[in-house]
C-alpha cells in the first residue's frame, strides 16, 4: 500500500523513527568538559537577564547541530514517549480514537485491552472523563492522551454516548499495559502467498513476526511478501532476528565500522521453516535504517527480490547515552554496511532539511557506475546510499499528491470516513461481501464526500483529475472498511490497485 505524506511531516517521522537502539557501556558514559560546565554555571549564576527554561538544552543542541543529521538530544519530557514507542507498549485504556466535531470518537478498542474487555465499541463518543466534560471544548489529541493514559492499575471513569442508546453509559476502566503492534497485518493473499506488513522494528517485532509467519505457514503459505514501505526503522536486534528467520545459517546479515569501533559482523545462526519460503520485500523512500538492513541482507544473499523505490539511505548507528536528569543523547558511532560491502548511508546534504527531503526529488532510475557491487551469486547491485530495488516501481506522476496530502492532513478523509461508518455501522457490519459492496458503493460514497468537502472548501476538489478521484475513492472506502471490520479488510481494499503489490505478484515464479 502506498502511503503519501506531506514532505515536512514525513521528514519528522523519519527523523524520529530511524534510531537503532544500542547502549554505551558504563565506562563510555558522558564526561562533561570542565570548561563547558564552568561556563554554564557562570551564566546561570550571573547573567543579567532571566534565562529561558530550555537554556541548557539549547546549548546541547548547538553543540551537536553540525554533526550528522541523526545525532540528537532527547529531552526528559520526550524520552518516555520515545521509549514507549520502541518498547512496544504503554499504559492506558486501550482505544484508537479520532476527534470529530470536538468530540472524542472511538475508532476501535485495541484487542485485549481494558476497553474492549468492558464492551466499549467503535463509534462510541467519550463525553466525560473523571467527571470533567470533554465534549465541545476544543480538546486536542495531546489532551486526550493526557487524560486517558496513566499508571497501570489506576482507574479512569468515562461517560459514553452510544448511537441508539438514550442514556449515557458509565465505564470505570482500570488502565493496563497496551501493546503497540509493529505488525500491522498478516494475511493470505491467495492459496499460497502471504503478506506481513511491518510498521517499525520495536522490542516486540520478533515475536510478532514469528507468530504471524508460522500462522501463515500453517495456512499453506509457500511465498511471502514482507512490506517494509514507510517503515522508519528501530532496533537492530529486531532486524537481525527477522533476517535470522529467513537466511541460511552462517550468512552475513550486516557489518559495522566506525572511527573508534572495530569492524563487527553479524551472521545468521539458526535454521527455520521459512528458509524454503520464496521472499519478496517491498520498500520505498520511507524505508529506513533497520528496514534497509533487512532488505540489503536479503538482496545481497540472493534470498529474494526487492521491489519498489530506493530506500531512504540511513546507515548510521546511534548509541544511546542516558543523562542524569532523565534526558538522553543519541550519538552516531558507526556506519552500517550490507553483506556485499555497500554503505547504506546517503550523503548528508547541505542542510538537515535538504537531507530529510532529498527522496522527494531524487532520480530513482539513475545509478553511478562507481558504486556497483555484486551479490553472493554475482548479480549487480548499487551503492551510493539506500537500497536500490531489483525492480523499480516508478512514482505515479498522474496523481496530484499536494491535493491528496491536503485532504489527509486536514483530516477530511478521516472525518468523513468515520462519520459515514458511524451512521451506517449497523447495516454495514452484517454484510458478507464487504469489499465488493464498498467497491459498488464507491461512486455514491464519493458524491457524499464531495458534498462534505464543499461545505468547507468549494474549491479544493476543483483540480482533481480522474486518477486523483480514483485514488481518493479507494482511500475513503478502505478507511470505512477499517472502521467497521478492521485492518485486514482495509489492506485488502488498498492492495487491489497497489502497483507495488501487482509487481510482486507478477514476479513470484
Amino acid at each position: 500500500m502506498q502511503n503519501k505524506y506531506n514532505p515536512i511531516i514525513f521528514a519528522c517521522l523519519i527523523a524520529v523513527g530511524i534510531f537503532i537502539g544500542q547502549k554505551l557501556s558504563n565506562k563510555d558514559q558522558v564526561r562533561i568538559n570542565d570548561k563547558i560546565n564552568s561556563i554554564i554555571q557562570l551564566i546561570n549564576s550571573h547573567y543579567v537577564d532571566t534565562l529561558n527554561n530550555n537554556f541548557e538544552e539549547d546549548i546541547i543542541n548547538s553543540i551537536i547541530k553540525d554533526l550528522d543529521p541523526h545525532t540528537s538530544y532527547i529531552s526528559k519530557k520526550s524520552y518516555k514517549a520515545v521509549e514507549e514507542s520502541m518498547q512496544g507498549g504503554f499504559s492506558g485504556i486501550g482505544i484508537e480514537f479520532n476527534i470529530i466535531d470536538d468530540t472524542i470518537v472511538v475508532v476501535s478498542p485495541i484487542n485485549g485491552g481494558p476497553s474492549q474487555k468492558l464492551g466499549i465499541q467503535s463509534g462510541d463518543r467519550i463525553v466525560v472523563v473523571d467527571s470533567i466534560n470533554v465534549a465541545s471544548i476544543g480538546i486536542e489529541n495531546s489532551g486526550v492522551i493526557k487524560k486517558l493514559r496513566g499508571e497501570k492499575g489506576t482507574t479512569v471513569s468515562v461517560l459514553i454516548k452510544r448511537r441508539g442508546v438514550s442514556e449515557l453509559i458509565n465505564f470505570n476502566i482500570v488502565r493496563n499495559t497496551i501493546p503497540l503492534n509493529s505488525v500491522d497485518v498478516a494475511m493470505m493473499l491467495n492459496s499460497d502467498i502471504g503478506l506481513i506488513k511491518i510498521n517499525r522494528f520495536s522490542a516486540k517485532t520478533t515475536n510478532e513476526f514469528n507468530k504471524a509467519a508460522y500462522k501463515l505457514l500453517e495456512d499453506g503459505m509457500k511465498k511471502l511478501i514482507i512490506d517494509l514501505r514507510d517503515n522508519p526503522g528501530g532496533y537492530l536486534s529486531a532486524a537481525v532476528n527477522i533476517c535470522d528467520n529467513i537466511l541460511e545459517k552462517g550468512e552475513l546479515i550486516v557489518f559495522t565500522k566506525g572511527r573508534m569501533r572495530e569492524k563487527s559482523e553479524i551472521f545468521s545462526n539458526k535454521t527455520t521453516e521459512l528458509e524454503n519460503t520464496k521472499i519478496i520485500v517491498l520498500i520505498n523512500e520511507g524505508s529506513a535504517s533497520a528496514s534497509e538492513i533487512v532488505a540489503g541482507a536479503i538482496q545481497d544473499n540472493d534470498r529474494g527480490l526487492i521491489i519498489g523505490r530506493r530506500s531512504f539511505g540511513k546507515g548510521l548507528v546511534q548509541e544511546e547515552i542516558k543523562l542524569n536528569d532523565g534526558s538522553a543523547i543519541r550519538l552516531t558511532t558507526q556506519r552500517y554496511y550490507t553483506p556485499s560491502g555497500r554503505s547504506i548511508q546517503k550523503e548528508y546534504g547541505k542542510s538537515n532539511e535538504e537531507y530529510f527531503l532529498e527522496q522527494f526529488t531524487r532520480n530513482d532510475t539513475s545509478y553511478s557506475d562507481s558504486v556497483i557491487y555484486k551479490t553472493k551469486k554475482g548479480r549487480l547491485v548499487y551503492g551510493g546510499g539506500g537500497i536500490t530495488p531489483d525492480i523499480t516501481v516508478p512514482r505515479d506522476t498522474n496523481l496530484n499528491f499536494l491535493l491528496i496530502n491536503q485532504l489527509i492532513i486536514k483530516g477530511w478523509i478521516r472525518d468523513f470516513s468515520m462519520q459515514y461508518s458511524d451512521k451506517n455501522r449497523n447495516s454495514l457490519f452484517n454484510i458478507k461481501d464487504s469489499e465488493e459492496y464498498l467497491i459498488k458503493m464507491e461512486e455514491i460514497i464519493y458524491v457524499r464526500f464531495k458534498n462534505f468537502i464543499n461545505a468547507m472548501d468549494k474549491n479544493v476538489l476543483r483540480e482533481a483529475n480522474k486518477d486523483d478521484e480514483s485514488y481518493i475513492k479507494r482511500l475513503i472506502i478502505s478507511n470505512i472498511a477499517r472502521n467497521i471490520w478492521g485492518n485486514e479488510d482495509y489492506y485488502r481494499l488498498r492492495l487491489k490497485d497497489d502497483k507495488f503489490m501487482i509487481e510482486a505478484l507478477l514476479n513470484f515464479n
